[in-house]
C-alpha cells in the first residue's frame, strides 16, 4: 500500500512539475496570459467534449438497460448471456461510470486538441473578400468550418459509440436477438437503435450540405497544374448539385428512421437507407465520372477556363504575388562592352563578394579566439554604416558557445561556468582586406574578443554577451554562487549574470520541479545554487518566440542585429491558413527548402500544408536577456487580428518599432521561397497559357553544390531597370521548365524603410541567354580556371565557388562569382578569383575590377567599384606616386619591426608613423595633380584615414 501511494505521488509530482515549470518560464517573459489563455481553453474543451461525450454513451447505455424485456426468452443464446448478466449485476454502476470516463476522457482529449480551431472561430474576423462560387466571406473556410467540421464528426462519434453501447446493452438483455426464434428484436430496442440511425444519416445530410462548401477548399490532382484547389467544372456541375440531392434524400431517409418510433417497423427506413446508398453511389460517384468522361475530356481547356482563372486570382492574392510588376527583358546587349557599360556597372549594384555560406570557416579559424566559440555554418547578410556614413553590406555572425570546445566536461562547466557567448563579428561583404595575411581574408569591421569596431565602420558599442542565440541550446544556471567565465579588455575573468531573464532556483519546490523536469538530481542538492540562482532555458530565438506564440509559423532563418546597444535576434513569423477557397496549397518544408537549408535553417511547422501566408509579425529576442518582444507588422492581415484578438496585448502596434530596429528589418527568406515557388506557375495569368503550361518556370538547382538542391535567394544592393538608385533586395532567378537557359529574374524590395518594400519585379527574358548552371559550365571550362585548379592542387589546396549573383545591366545580365581556395598552410576559404560574364564574354581575374575591364573592354581607373575584392585602383604610371607608394610601404613595416621587439620600441613607432603619413602624403597629391585635366580645377583626392597601424580605413 506504501509502495503503491509512493508511485501514485511520484506520477501526480512529475505531472506537477511539467506544468509548474512551463508556468513559471512564461511568467518569467511577461507572456503568462498565453499560457493560461491556451490552458483554460484546452481544459474547457476537455470538460464541455468529454462531459458530451460521457452523457451521450450513458444516457444510451442507462435507456438500453431501462428498455429492456421484463422476462428473456428461455433459448441457449439467452441461457449462455445469463453469466454475463448476472456477473455484471452487482457492479452496474461502476461499469456504467467506467466506460462513460473511458469515452469522456478520449473525447475530451481529442477535443483540447482543438483549441486553435475553437479560438478561430469565436474570435474570427473578416476577410473582406468573398469566394466566387457560394459568395460567403473568406473567413466562413478560414475559421467556421473547420470548427463545424470538428462538431460533425464529433456527433458522428457520438453516434456512432452509443450505437455500439445501446445494441449491446440490448443484446446482453434480450432486447436483440441473434438466434432465437421469434422477432429480433423488441419493439423498445427498435425505436430506440431507429433513433440513434436517424440521428447518423441526419448528420450525414449535414455533412452532405458542409461538403458543397468544402469543394471550394478542396484539394486534388489535375494534370494541367498538379496540385489543386478548389471547384473545377465537374464539382460545379456534377458534384455540387449532386451534394444538394443526397442532403435532401439523407434527410428524408432521416425521417423514415424516426418514424419508426410510431411504426415500430425497419421496413421504410431500411429501404430509404438503401435508396440513400444507391443514390450516393450513382448520383455522387457514376454521374460526376460520366460528365468528366464525356463533357470535359473532350474539350477540357475551354470547360476548364473559367475555373482555373478563378484559381489563379485567388492563389496570386493568398500569396501576396498578385501586385507583381511583370516587365518584358531582353537579356541580351548587342554592344561590345565600352565605358558606359563600364560606368553602368559600377553603380548597378554592390556586388557582394564575401559569400555568408562560404565563409564561416575563415570566421572560425580567425575570430573564434576560444575553441569552446563557434559561428553558425551560413553566416547572415545584414546593413551597417560605413566609413563614409552610409550603409554597406555586411556579412555578420555572432560568436556563440560551443560546449563540445570546452577543456573540460563536467557538469559545472557545462552549466555553470561555460554560459555564453561573446560579441558579433562582422566583415564588408564588397570587399577583402588588402593588407591581411593571408591575402583574401574578410575586410573585418568588427572583430577581436571583446569585438572592436575598425575605422572602416563597424556595428557601433553594444551589451556583447550571448546568453541566447542559435547554437545555445541547453540550460545554464546563472546569478548564483557559482561564477561564470567572462571577458574584459585586458583578458578573461568571471562575472555573475545580472539580467532578469530565466526562473529564480531559490525555492525549493522550483528547484525540485526542474529537477524531476530536466532529470538532473543534481538540481535539487548542489552547493553551486544558492540565493539569486537563475535557470535559464529554451534559448533558442525561433524555440521562444514560437513558444510564447504558438499560433505563429516561424521563419527558419532568425539573423542578429545590434539595435539599441543590444544584440537583438531579429524573427519573422507567419500567420497561415490552409482555407483559404481555390487557392492553391504548398508544403512550407518543400517550397523553402534550398542548397543552403539544413536543421538550422529550416522553417518551423515546415510539413504545414498551407494556402495563404502573410508575413504579419516581426519578433525580436534579447541575446542577453531574452526578452521576446512582438510587433505587428502586416496592419490588414485578418488572421493576425483573429490571433490579437484572442491573445489580446501580446502583439505591439507596429508604431513601437523603434527607428534603429525598422534599420534592420528585411523581407524574409522563407516567405520569399514560398512566393518564387508558386510564381513559376502563376506568373501566367491568362488560364488558356497557364492550362497549356507553355510558359512554366522552374526555379534552377545551385550551380555551385551538386546536391540537385534548388539555388538559394540572394540579399544584394542593387538596382531594376526601373529604379533610380540601389536598394536591398532579395533576388532569384527562373528557367524554363526543363530547360537550362534564364527565363526571368525575380527581385523583391527587402529594405522595411523603403516606400516600395514587398514589391515584387519580375524580368520576363525574350531572348536565349545562358542560365545560371550555363554560365557556371563555361567558367569551368575557361582556361585560366583549369590553371588556376591545377596550380592549386599542386599546394594541396580546392576551388570552392561562392554565391553566383545575377544582376540585370543595360538589357542584359551581369553574372559574378566569387571564387575561393582551401587548403594548403590555410585550411579556411580565402577569396582568390573572381568570374565575371556578360554577353558571350567569361573572364576569370585576381580582382572584380580586373574582372570587369576584361569582360566590357575598359580600363578601370576612375570606374573602379566599391568591390573589387580590396585591391586598390591601379595609378598612373607616375614615378612620383611609385616612390611614394614603396616608401610608405618602407615605413610601415619599419613601425611593423618596431613592435616586434622586446621591448617594443616605441620611438622607432613613432618616426615610422610620421614618415608613413608623409609618403601617403606625397602620393595622394602627385595622384591628383596626375589626373588634373587643363582649364579644370584640381579635383581632390579621396582621403584615406589611417589607424594607429597604418591600416587604411575608408
Amino acid at each position: 500500500m506504501t509502495l503503491g501511494v509512493l508511485a501514485v505521488l511520484a506520477m501526480l509530482f512529475v505531472m506537477f512539475a511539467g506544468f509548474w515549470t512551463d508556468w513559471l518560464w512564461y511568467r518569467s517573459l511577461h507572456y503568462s496570459s498565453v499560457f493560461s489563455t491556451t490552458l483554460k481553453t484546452k481544459i474547457g474543451l476537455f470538460f464541455v467534449f468529454g462531459v458530451l461525450m460521457a452523457t451521450a454513451v450513458g444516457i444510451n447505455i442507462w435507456l438500453a438497460h431501462r428498455l429492456r424485456p421484463p422476462l428473456s426468452a428461455m433459448s441457449m443464446e439467452q441461457q449462455s448471456l445469463d453469466r454475463y448478466r448476472m456477473g455484471i449485476a452487482p457492479f452496474k454502476k461502476w461499469v456504467l461510470l467506467a466506460v462513460t470516463a473511458l469515452v469522456g476522457l478520449i473525447a475530451g482529449a481529442s477535443a483540447a486538441g482543438q483549441w486553435r480551431i475553437w479560438l478561430l472561430w469565436v474570435n474570427g474576423v473578416p476577410f473582406g473578400q468573398k469566394d466566387p462560387q457560394f459568395h460567403k466571406d473568406v473567413a466562413f473556410y478560414a475559421f467556421d468550418l473547420p470548427w463545424y467540421r470538428f462538431l460533425l464528426s464529433f456527433g458522428f462519434a457520438a453516434t456512432v459509440l452509443s450505437l455500439i453501447a445501446a445494441a449491446l446493452v440490448h443484446y446482453l438483455y434480450g432486447g436483440l436477438r441473434v438466434t432465437s426464434p421469434g422477432a429480433r428484436a423488441t419493439a423498445a430496442a427498435t425505436g430506440h437503435l431507429s433513433v440513434l440511425l436517424g440521428v447518423f444519416v441526419a448528420l450525414k445530410a449535414v455533412a452532405y450540405w458542409l461538403d458543397r462548401y468544402g469543394l471550394a477548399v478542396k484539394s486534388s490532382d489535375f494534370k494541367a497544374t498538379g496540385n489543386w484547389t478548389g471547384l473545377r467544372y465537374v464539382d460545379a456541375n456534377a458534384y455540387l448539385p449532386a451534394k444538394t440531392i443526397l442532403f435532401c434524400i439523407a434527410a428524408i431517409c432521416a425521417v423514415l428512421f424516426f418514424a419508426t418510433l410510431w411504426r415500430r417497423t425497419w421496413q421504410l427506413p431500411v429501404i430509404g437507407f438503401g435508396l440513400m446508398v444507391l443514390s450516393a453511389i450513382l448520383i455522387g460517384g457514376l454521374y460526376p465520372a460520366i460528365v468528366q468522361k464525356f463533357q470535359v475530356q473532350p474539350n477540357e481547356q475551354a470547360k476548364e477556363a473559367p475555373y482555373i482563372q478563378k484559381n489563379i486570382e485567388a492563389t496570386r492574392q493568398a500569396y501576396g504575388i498578385d501586385d507583381s510588376k511583370v516587365a518584358d527583358y531582353s537579356g541580351k546587349n548587342d554592344s561590345e562592352g565600352g565605358e558606359k557599360l563600364r560606368k553602368d556597372a559600377n553603380t548597378t549594384a554592390s556586388y557582394r563578394l564575401i559569400d555568408p555560406s562560404v565563409i564561416s570557416p575563415t570566421f572560425q579559424q580567425l575570430q573564434q579566439e576560444r575553441k569552446y566559440y563557434q559561428f553558425p555554418s551560413t553566416l547572415d547578410v545584414d546593413r551597417y554604416k560605413g566609413a563614409d556614413g552610409k550603409d554597406q553590406d555586411t556579412v555578420v555572425g555572432v560568436r556563440e558557445l560551443n560546449l563540445n570546445g570546452i577543456p573540460k566536461r563536467n557538469w559545472i562547466n557545462d552549466h555553470f561556468t561555460y554560459t555564453h557567448g561573446y560579441g558579433m563579428v562582422a566583415a564588408k561583404g564588397t570587399t577583402t582586406d588588402p593588407n591581411a595575411d593571408p591575402a583574401g581574408s574578410p575586410d573585418f569591421t568588427e572583430s577581436g574578443l571583446p569585438t572592436k569596431s575598425s575605422s572602416g565602420g563597424g556595428v557601433g558599442t553594444y551589451k556583447q554577451q550571448v546568453y541566447y542565440g542559435e547554437k545555445t541550446d541547453q540550460y545554464s544556471i546563472v546569478g548564483g554562487p557559482q561564477k561564470e567565465l567572462d571577458y574584459e579588455k585586458n583578458g578573461e575573468k568571471t562575472t555573475s549574470y545580472q539580467g532578469k531573464s530565466g526562473v529564480s532556483l531559490s525555492n525549493p519546490v522550483n528547484r525540485a520541479a526542474y529537477a524531476v523536469a530536466f532529470g538532473e538530481p543534481q538540481i535539487l542538492y548542489s552547493g553551486a545554487i544558492g540565493d539569486g540562482s537563475r535557470i535559464l532555458y529554451n534559448r533558442t530565438p525561433k524555440e521562444r518566440v514560437e513558444k510564447v506564440a504558438p499560433w505563429l509559423t516561424i521563419d527558419g532563418d532568425a539573423y542578429p542585429a545590434v539595435v539599441g546597444g543590444r544584440i537583438k535576434w531579429v524573427v519573422d513569423a507567419y500567420t497561415t491558413t490552409n482555407g483559404y477557397p481555390y487557392a492553391s496549397r504548398t508544403t512550407l518544408g518543400d517550397s523553402t527548402a534550398d542548397s543552403l537549408s539544413d536543421g538550422d535553417r529550416s522553417v518551423v511547422a515546415q510539413q504545414n500544408k498551407v494556402n495563404y501566408i502573410r508575413n504579419s509579425v516581426k519578433a525580436t529576442v534579447d541575446a542577453y536577456d531574452g526578452t521576446v518582444k512582438l510587433y505587428e507588422w502586416d496592419t490588414k492581415d485578418p488572421v493576425l487580428k483573429t490571433w490579437e484578438k484572442a491573445f489580446p496585448g501580446t502583439v505591439e502596434p507596429k508604431e513601437k518599432i523603434s527607428k534603429d530596429l525598422m534599420e534592420h528589418l528585411r523581407y524574409p527568406q522563407d516567405l520569399f521561397k514560398v512566393q518564387r515557388e508558386l510564381l513559376t506557375r502563376y506568373h501566367v495569368t491568362d488560364p488558356t497559357q497557364f492550362y497549356s503550361g507553355s510558359d512554366a518556370w522552374q526555379v534552377p538547382e545551385d550551380p555551385t553544390h551538386k546536391d540537385g538542391n534548388a539555388v538559394p535567394p540572394y540579399y544584394l544592393s542593387m538596382k531594376m531597370p526601373d529604379q533610380k538608385g540601389q536598394t536591398f533586395s532579395l533576388t532569384t532567378t527562373f528557367t524554363p521548365n526543363g530547360r537550362p537557359n534564364l527565363g526571368a529574374f525575380m527581385s523583391i524590395d527587402a529594405d522595411a524603410n523603403s516606400k516600395d518594400y514587398g514589391t515584387i519585379r519580375l524580368l520576363k527574358v525574350t531572348s536565349n541567354v545562358p542560365g545560371p548552371q550555363q554560365v557556371q559550365s563555361e567558367l569551368n571550362g575557361d582556361p585560366e580556371v583549369a590553371e588556376f585548379v591545377r596550380n592549386l592542387r599542386g599546394t594541396d589546396s580546392d576551388i570552392e565557388y561562392g554565391n553566383l549573383l545575377t544582376v540585370p545591366l543595360d538589357n542584359g545580365f551581369l553574372y559574378i562569382e566569387p571564387v575561393y581556395a582551401r587548403g594548403g598552410s590555410a585550411n579556411y576559404p580565402l577569396l582568390k578569383k573572381v568570374g565575371v560574364s556578360y554577353g558571350k564574354e567569361t573572364v576569370f581575374k585576381d580582382t572584380l575590377g580586373e574582372a570587369l575591364d576584361a569582360v566590357f573592354g575598359e580600363s578601370s581607373g576612375e570606374h573602379q567599384p566599391p568591390g573589387d575584392g580590396g585591391q586598390e585602383p591601379p595609378s598612373s604610371a607616375n614615378p612620383t606616386v611609385k616612390e611614394a607608394l614603396k616608401d610608405a610601404q618602407e615605413a610601415y613595416q619599419a613601425g611593423q619591426d618596431a613592435l616586434q621587439k622586446q621591448p617594443q620600441d616605441w620611438e622607432a613607432y613613432g618616426r615610422a608613423q610620421d614618415d608613413l603619413r608623409n609618403a601617403l602624403n606625397r602620393a595622394a597629391k602627385a595622384e591628383a595633380k596626375a589626373g588634373e585635366k587643363p582649364g579644370q580645377k584640381q579635383n581632390q583626392p579621396q582621403s584615406q584615414s589611417t589607424d594607429g597601424s597604418g591600416k587604411k580605413g575608408g
